[in-house]
């Protein structure tokens, strides 16, 4: 059994508008040293599977979990103990 933690983040072509609006609030509330930010997402999955796990994973992020037009995804894979 495997423990997946798979990040996912924008591009930096793309323009982030939730980032910005966080960048801009962090100044207004006493942060003044922030100076980007970018926000993106946390997927973890387990899976119980023991042949080719690192494929299965990039297979499900490019094909479901990550809109590879403007996302890049990066992922740990970790065993996990079975239950």
């Amino acid at each position: 059994m495997y423990k997946v933690k798979v990040f996912v983040t924008l591009k930096e072509s793309v323009i982030d508008p939730e980032g910005a609006a966080a960048t801009k609030e962090l100044k207004k509330s006493d942060f003044p040293e922030v100076e980007n930010v970018r926000v993106g997402k946390y997927i973890e999955l387990t899976i119980d599977k023991t042949e080719n796990v690192e494929k299965a994973v990039h297979d499900m992020c490019q094909n479901l979990l990550v809109n590879t037009e403007v996302e890049d995804y990066r992922f740990e894979i970790e065993e996990a103990a079975a239950k």
